[in-house]
């Protein structure tokens, strides 16, 4: 079974409907807890995430913070931005 035919069954409740039709109570039953499996597991994933993203925001508002302290700013970090070439980049070594 494609992605597509499962995007299809999520989407429409008749789709899904009709595709069960085909398939014996074992067989549901069985999809029943893979899917849920599938779910928690998807759910643990995105609590992981949620959690890196709080911990990163949590990091950058630190060092935001000792930055301050310190009297810094973004611009005294990262100094003068480099000047972009003009004109046509080198050819690469290989002569293609």
């Amino acid at each position: 079974m494609s992605s597509e035919t499962l995007e299809r069954i999520a989407r429409n409740k008749n789709v899904a409907r009709a595709a069960a039709r085909q398939l014996s109570m074992e067989q549901l039953h069985k999809l029943s807890d893979v899917i849920g499996e599938v779910i928690e597991q998807k759910n643990e994933e995105e609590k992981l995430r949620k959690k890196e993203e709080a911990d990163k925001e949590k990091k950058l508002a630190e060092i935001r913070e000792a930055m301050t302290d310190a009297g810094l700013s973004v611009e005294d970090l990262v100094g003068e931005q480099p000047r972009r070439r003009r004109g046509r980049p080198p050819k690469n070594a290989s002569g293609s």
